[in-house]
């Protein structure tokens, strides 16, 4: 399995962890961290996604309900909630990915950690997504940009 996209796996874990617990503290993340030792080499993406969604949360959650056809993210899955915040999170902040292996990496990630369903949600809501960006219909929020502190 590659680096980064165990990196996804992980981190859309200890978002999960961090969601159930409702405790987004880095000290959750250390404790994730000790608690299941990922490999070495995932780390520092998984740190830059977790501190990433953390710190970009505001801007992420209303693009995701947005686009989710009458869906609070507070009713979706937890999986699900935290694969789209990651995904969302690649999207617009790490502009080393492209966007289609963003979304296929989410697609994967829900089919094996979501429900039945979690596949297709997940492609319906990033696509939609994809194609507002690709037409210039969505942009960030102003001072939305910048600097992700890991």
């Amino acid at each position: 399995m590659k680096i980064r996209t165990r990196s996804r796996e992980l981190a859309m874990q200890a978002l999960y962890y961090m969601d159930i617990q409702q405790n987004n503290s880095l000290e959750n993340l250390d404790l994730y961290c000790n608690s299941f030792s990922p490999a070495r080499q995932a780390i520092p993406y998984l740190k830059r996604l977790v501190n990433g969604v953390k710190q970009k949360k505001e801007t992420i959650d209303p693009i995701i309900e947005q686009f989710s056809a009458n869906w609070k993210i507070s009713r979706m899955a937890c999986v699900d909630r935290n694969i789209l915040r990651i995904a969302i999170f690649e999207l617009f902040f790490c502009e080393d990915i492209p966007l289609k292996v963003s979304i296929n990496e989410a697609i994967e990630v829900a089919k094996k950690y979501g429900s039945e369903e979690s596949g297709a949600f997940i492609n319906g809501i990033l696509d939609g997504i994809r194609i507002a960006m690709e037409k210039n219909e969505l942009k960030l929020p102003e001072n939305q940009g910048g600097k992700i502190d890991y």
